[in-house]
């Protein structure tokens, strides 16, 4: 199992492939197996592909704090010094995109891209707390089916409820798809660690400092997704950006393993890596493989 020590964590990591630094960072209760599972084979001959658990996750350690996406950009970039990385590509998916988000606003010269697969931004925490956001709905309705366990209504907005509740979900991917969760781990973040409190803060990755992020990005969705509120709104704050709502799919947020095929084709035209394939339109602001 391959460790590496960087800002005082060991974090558990994989590189695979050849060419450009692409760097891949998944989102919250996930590991690094997002990427393997389907992204890193269609990528591997365009790519080196570094892949790691974020602090807490996966086989990396876990200490009691750190938990905001500034100290995630902190440990990114102490991972690209370990490595030797001076610049890479970015690719991060849900909060594994805000911390790439982060990452380029306080480190613009270790970023050269960024692609960002439904990020949510804690800036716009506020505007979920309702708990008639599309969001809350759509977690209960993916609890409900893949558990057979009703969700209370006047508990769909209570973050630290759905995030024990969503444990009980069985692997939905890959070979050990219906097998339950190791529970351990998640459970021992949520109790040991500040990560409940620190997904939430703003810290510089404000509203107002998203323009300021000047790198090429590629802003990626599920055209279903229950983030789309979202999706409208930092597409109009981030400059120098190419937007994509992708068909809808199975559970409408997990791209790199519903929609592999598409991503790693807009991925790759976006980097300049592209091997062939379907034709891109853009129309409106949106874009789509055709």
């Amino acid at each position: 199992m391959p460790i590496i020590h960087a800002n005082g964590v060991d974090f558990h990591y994989l590189q695979a492939g050849t060419g450009p630094d692409l760097v891949m960072l998944h989102g919250l209760s996930g590991n690094l197996a997002v990427w393997h599972l389907r992204m890193v084979p269609l990528l591997q001959d365009r790519f080196r592909m570094t892949t790691y658990d974020l602090r807490g996750h996966g086989r990396s350690g876990m200490p009691p704090s750190g938990y905001t996406t500034r100290d995630m950009a902190c440990d990114l970039v102490a991972l690209l010094d370990a490595f030797g990385i001076g610049t890479a590509d970015l690719l991060g998916h849900s909060y594994g995109a805000d911390v790439a988000l982060h990452t380029a606003l306080l480190f613009p010269d270790r970023v050269r891209t960024l692609t960002l697969i439904e990020p949510g931004i804690p800036a716009l925490l506020l505007d979920r707390q309702d708990v008639e956001w599309d969001g809350w709905a759509y977690w209960a309705e993916i609890l409900e089916r893949l558990t057979g366990e009703p969700v209370p209504y006047e508990l769909r907005n209570n973050v630290d409820y759905m995030l024990r509740r969503s444990v009980d979900v069985p692997i939905v991917y890959g070979p050990a798809r219906g097998r339950a969760r190791r529970k351990d781990r998640i459970l021992r973040l949520m109790d040991e660690t500040t990560i409940s409190s620190d997904y939430a803060v703003i810290a510089e990755l404000t509203l107002e400092n998203l323009p300021r992020i000047a790198h090429p990005k590629l802003l990626v969705y599920d055209s279903a997704s229950a983030w789309l509120s979202t999706f409208f709104v930092i597409r109009d704050l981030l400059q120098n950006c190419t937007p994509v709502l992708l068909p809808p799919s199975e559970l409408r947020h997990f791209a790199p393993l519903d929609a592999p095929d598409v991503l790693a084709q807009h991925l790759s035209r976006f980097l300049g890596a592209d091997n062939g394939g379907g034709a891109l339109s853009s129309t409106s602001g949106r874009v789509s493989v055709s």
